[in-house]
């Protein structure tokens, strides 16, 4: 009987493996759909979705973890969940910050169709969170930022709302500014802005999934384990949703079976601890000794140098 229900578990959480993605990209797009039917408030409906996303992935941490060692103590819950607070905080700074030109610049309704616009935003935000990202990696006063966000020495959900306000005013910033100014629709954002959240958290997820060869196009947990490795050259895949970014510019360095021997940064002593929030967010107005461009993680193995 136990090694019946050990067969049935077992099967169980294969399932779980399997379907664990394309639930989370179905459910993305029913919701998108049903906010630009029914013209929901982006400000309820981002948030509101945001929270389901954030509490299925951490479901399936229990159901079918990666790595059982890298689930939250309590005592990094409470940190995370500090963290988390002052992340939304950021973000919904950075979005006051550009609301009037977005106001001023989007069309209200597509120029084009939806069909046809929703891919070019998708392309023109992943770009730019794409540059901004891998700037927040090679910059050494951008790094003192986005460090932050690699003290943790494990990957999941919880700890993707590790980072620094100042880091996350920047880019996300920097990308609602892009996409106000190239004056993409309010429905075009909102759609491909619920898509980016939820592979946001997903590529954080500490789940046992694997999606084979879409890593080719868009970002997984797979590769953004590597990205979070201590051994710098293979600590590339600075997109977050799209892959194709990171093989245009040669930061993709993830192959099957490929896995990092550890994560977090590769100068422990580099950054205050993440229990440490004030001395985080004042790290980057500290002085330091010797500033080690080493810190941030840089070229792919196969000797590109990164941008």
């Amino acid at each position: 009987m136990r090694r019946g229900e050990s067969v049935v578990a077992g099967h169980g959480r294969a399932l779980l493996r399997f379907l664990a993605y394309p639930v989370l990209l179905v459910a993305t797009v029913l919701v998108a759909g049903l906010a630009l039917a029914r013209d929901w408030d982006p400000e309820r409906v981002s948030p509101f979705f945001l929270m389901g996303v954030v509490l299925y992935l951490t479901a399936l941490e229990r159901l079918v973890p990666y790595e059982r060692d890298w689930q939250p103590t309590a005592a990094e819950w409470r940190w995370y969940g500090i963290w988390f607070v002052l992340t939304m905080l950021a973000s919904a700074f950075a979005q006051f910050l550009v609301t009037g030109l977005m106001t001023l610049v989007a069309t209200g309704h597509p120029v084009l169709p939806l069909w046809a616009e929703l891919p070019l935003t998708l392309l023109a935000g992943s770009l730019a969170g794409y540059v901004t990202h891998r700037l927040g990696h090679t910059n050494k006063h951008l790094w003192k930022l986005h460090g932050v966000h690699h003290v943790p020495a494990k990957v999941n959900v919880a700890n993707n709302g590790v980072n620094h306000v100042l880091d996350i005013v920047f880019s996300q910033g920097c990308v609602q500014l892009l996409l106000a100014a190239v004056g993409f629709s309010a429905h075009s954002v909102l759609a491909s802005g619920l898509f980016v959240a939820a592979q946001g958290y997903f590529i954080h997820a500490n789940i046992d999934v694997r999606i084979g060869p879409f890593n080719h196009v868009l970002a997984s947990p797979e590769q953004h384990r590597l990205h979070h490795s201590t051994r710098l050259a293979e600590a590339g895949h600075y997109g977050s949703d799209l892959s194709v970014w990171d093989h245009l510019f040669g930061s993709f360095t993830w192959h099957p079976g490929r896995t990092p021997a550890a994560v977090g940064l590769h100068d422990p002593a580099s950054f205050p601890r993440t229990g440490d929030v004030l001395g985080s967010l004042l790290h980057p107005v500290r002085r330091s000794p010797r500033p080690r461009e080493e810190e941030a993680p840089v070229a792919p193995t196969d000797g590109r140098q990164g941008a």
